[in-house]
C-alpha cells in the first residue's frame, strides 16, 4: 500500500512541476518596504525548503521538550534493573543461608523497587532466616494490607504461625485465605490438617468434604481420610451416650474402607457392647473376607462366652472359611484347636503357616504357638524352650506402626498418639519402616506460582 502512494505523490509532484513550467508567472511580494519579484517556481521551492527547515526545527524542540522524561524513563529502567538483580541477590543469599547478605538485599531492593510484593517478601524471608520473628510477620502484615498480595501475605503468616507452633493462628489464616480462594490448595490442606491435627471431626468432615467437590483432594486419599474422620467421629458420640450413632458411623467408615480392618473393629465391638451378637457376628463376617484381622479373631470368639472349645472351633473353622489362605484364618483356627486340645489339628495350621511364612523367620506368634503346641501335646519342654528361644529373634507380629515417625501403637487411632499425625498407623508385619527424613522448613518466600495466582 505504500509504494502506490509513493508513486501517486511523485506523479502529482511532477505533474505539478510540468504545470508550473508551463505556465509560467510573475510573483511580486511588497512588505514593510521590502519588495520581492521572482517567478512561480522559485517561490514554490522556496516554501518548500521552508517547510523543511520548519519541520526540523519542530523535531528539534520536540526532541528537546521529550528529553526530561526520556532521562526519567531511563533512569527508572536502570533502576529496576538494579532492584531485581538486588532481588536475585537476595534469593541466592537466602538459598546460601546467609541472612546479613539477604538483608542488605532486600533493603536494596525495597529502595530500588518502591516496596514491591517481591522486595516485601525478601525482606521477610531475610528477617525470619535471620530468626527475626517479629520483622518478619511486620513484613507479611504490608502484604496482607494489599488486596493484590493479600494471599502472598496470608501464606507467609501461616508458614511463621506453623514454625512457632501457633496452630490456632495457622488454622485462622488457612480459613482467611480458603474464603478468598477455595480452590487454592495449599489453604485447603492446610485448614484441613489443622483441624484434623486439632480434633475437630465434625469440620473436618465437612472441609473434606468440599475439597473433594472441588477435586482439590485426590479422591482415594478423601475416601481413606473421611474414613479415619468417621471412626474418630464414632468414638466421640460413643463418649457423648448416644451408641446407635456410633454404631452408624462405624458402619460408614467400614464401607469406605473395606480394606481396613480397624472400621470393622469398632462396629464390631459397639455391637458386642450393646449386646447385639448377631449383628456383630455378621460384621466380623464380612470384614474377615477382605480384612482378617486378630482383633477380629478375638471378638468372633468371644461372641458365645459359654460354649464348649470344640463349638468355638466350629465357629472360628467357619469364620475361616470365609478367607482360608490368609494367615489370620490359620493362626485362629490353631489357637482354637490348641483351646480344644485337638492337637493335630492345630499342628495341622500351624505348619501350613509357618510354610507360608518367609523362611527361617516365622512370626513370633508362630514361635510361640509352636512351643505351647510342643509342651501341651507331648510334654517336650526342651523343643517348647526351642521355639521360645526362636521367638526371641523373630521378627516382630504384626502391630500397627506410624508410618511418618515408626512409633508403635496398640489400637487404632487416627491421630499418631507419638508423633500426632494423621491417618498413618499401619498395620505392619516384620521390622519397623525407617523414620521418615524431617521435611526441610517451608519458605516464606512465594513461589512464581503463588505470584500469579495472587494477580489474578
Amino acid at each position: 500500500m505504500r509504494v502506490p502512494l509513493a508513486l501517486i505523490l511523485i506523479a502529482v509532484f511532477v505533474a505539478a512541476a510540468t504545470f508550473v513550467a508551463n505556465h509560467p508567472g510573475q510573483v511580486e511580494i511588497t512588505w514593510q518596504g521590502w519588495q520581492v519579484e521572482t517567478s512561480v517556481g522559485v517561490l514554490g521551492v522556496a516554501v518548500l525548503i521552508l517547510l523543511a527547515v520548519l519541520g526540523m526545527l519542530g523535531t528539534v524542540v520536540r526532541g528537546l521538550l521529550r528529553l526530561p522524561r526520556a532521562w526519567r524513563r531511563r533512569r527508572r529502567e536502570r533502576r529496576r534493573r538494579a532492584g531485581y538483580a538486588a532481588l536475585a541477590n537476595g534469593f541466592a543469599a537466602i538459598a546460601a543461608g546467609d541472612p546479613n547478605e539477604a538483608r542488605r538485599a532486600a533493603r536494596r531492593a525495597t529502595a530500588l523497587l518502591d516496596d514491591v510484593p517481591l522486595a516485601l517478601a525478601l525482606s521477610a524471608q531475610a528477617a525470619s532466616l535471620d530468626g527475626d520473628a517479629e520483622a518478619a510477620q511486620a513484613y507479611l502484615a504490608g502484604l496482607v494490607d494489599r488486596p493484590e498480595t493479600m494471599l502472598l501475605g496470608l501464606r507467609g503468616l501461616y508458614i511463621e504461625a506453623m514454625r512457632t507452633g501457633d496452630r490456632a493462628a495457622a488454622l485462622d489464616l488457612a480459613l482467611r485465605a480458603h474464603r478468598l480462594r477455595p480452590n487454592l490448595a495449599w489453604a485447603v490442606e492446610g485448614v484441613l490438617a489443622l483441624q484434623l491435627r486439632l480434633g475437630r471431626w465434625e469440620e473436618a468432615r465437612d472441609t473434606l468434604a468440599e475439597a473433594a467437590r472441588r477435586r482439590v483432594v485426590p479422591p482415594e486419599r478423601a475416601r481413606r481420610q473421611r474414613s479415619a474422620i468417621l471412626v474418630e467421629l464414632s468414638r466421640t458420640t460413643e463418649q457423648h451416650g448416644d451408641q446407635r450413632q456410633a454404631v452408624a458411623l462405624a458402619g460408614q467408615a467400614a464401607k469406605l474402607t473395606p480394606e481396613q480392618a480397624a472400621p470393622f473393629c469398632r462396629e464390631a465391638s459397639l455391637l458386642v457392647a450393646m449386646g447385639r451378637t448377631r449383628a456383630a457376628r455378621r460384621v466380623i463376617e464380612r470384614a474377615w473376607q477382605t480384612a482378617p484381622h486378630p482383633e477380629l479373631a478375638r471378638l468372633y470368639a468371644g461372641l458365645d462366652p459359654d460354649a464348649a472349645p470344640l463349638a468355638r472351633l466350629e465357629a472360628v473353622q467357619a469364620l475361616a472359611a470365609r478367607n482360608p489362605d490368609a494367615e489370620e484364618s490359620r493362626i485362629a483356627v490353631a489357637e482354637a484347636a490348641l483351646d480344644a486340645k485337638l492337637w493335630g489339628e492345630a499342628r495341622r495350621h500351624l505348619g501350613r503357616a509357618l510354610e507360608a511364612a518367609p523362611a527361617e523367620a516365622p512370626s513370633r506368634r508362630l514361635c510361640r504357638l509352636m512351643a505351647r503346641l510342643e509342651e501341651s501335646e507331648r510334654g517336650d519342654t526342651a523343643a517348647g524352650r526351642q521355639w521360645l528361644d526362636r521367638a526371641v529373634s523373630a521378627p516382630p507380629d504384626p502391630r500397627y506402626v506410624c508410618t511418618a515417625c515408626s512409633a508403635e501403637s496398640v489400637e487404632w487411632h487416627a491421630l499418631c498418639p507419638s508423633c500426632g499425625s494423621f491417618d498413618t498407623l499401619a498395620w505392619r508385619a516384620g521390622a519397623a519402616p525407617p523414620l521418615a527424613p524431617h521435611a526441610a522448613p517451608a519458605p516464606l518466600l512465594p513461589s512464581p506460582s503463588d505470584l500469579a495466582a495472587a494477580r489474578q
